[in-house]
């Protein structure tokens, strides 16, 4: 059985979606994964208290209590390889993470580490991507889920979703639709890359 960790900065409504997506679709006897921890850089973040209420385990890891950027990827490593099974190791699933990681950090979860970002990259990587899309006159708006390479939102590009952009629409009004298309596309795409790891393992 394959653990996915789920790691979060803020409300977790993507996080919540996968793994109602995991219960519901019964991803432990299709893929033979289960979600099973949800671990935030914020011990304030609301999605903590929505994952235990979903049963799941929870940490907090302050990254500021951490000399540098790499001693808090480390630490963080530490946390997630405990859930590590032996011929599957974890799956790691960005959801709102407010981090950069390290290249140590992406190196060693190659293959097995997801981020969804609110774009439809290559368009408008990093900060601030609905009010961009605004003001550089985009008709189309959307969101990219991709596997982690060490280059910031960039990738393999696993599923995109597609919205419109509309007469005034502001960067809030925007986002919301834009999550509204994140929380269905987020889980179909976290299901299809466990396909292709367990097809992988088989043969």
């Amino acid at each position: 059985m394959r653990n996915i960790v789920i790691l979060i900065s803020g409300s977790g409504t993507n996080m919540a979606a996968i793994v109602h997506a995991a219960q519901h679709d019964h991803w432990a006897e299709r893929y033979g994964a289960q979600a099973v921890a949800v671990i935030s850089n914020r011990a304030d973040a609301a999605g903590l208290a929505l994952a235990c209420d979903l049963g799941l385990a929870t940490d907090a890891l302050d990254h500021k209590a951490f000399a540098s950027r790499e001693a808090f990827d480390a630490a963080l490593m530490q946390r997630i390889d405990a859930f590590d099974v032996p011929g599957a190791p974890v799956l790691v699933v960005l959801a709102g993470f407010m981090r950069i990681l390290t290249p140590g950090f992406v190196s060693h979860y190659a293959g097995r580490l997801v981020n969804i970002h609110p774009s439809l990259l290559p368009a408008f990587a990093g900060l601030n991507t609905h009010q961009r899309a605004i003001d550089a006159g985009c008709k189309v708006a959307g969101a990219t889920v991709h596997l982690v390479t060490p280059e910031l939102d960039h990738g393999p590009i696993l599923a995109q979703a597609v919205v419109p952009v509309l007469p005034g629409d502001t960067a809030q009004t925007l986002a919301a639709r834009v999550l509204t298309q994140e929380h269905l596309m987020y889980p179909k795409a976290v299901a299809g890359l466990l396909e292709k790891m367990r097809a992988k393992n088989y043969h």
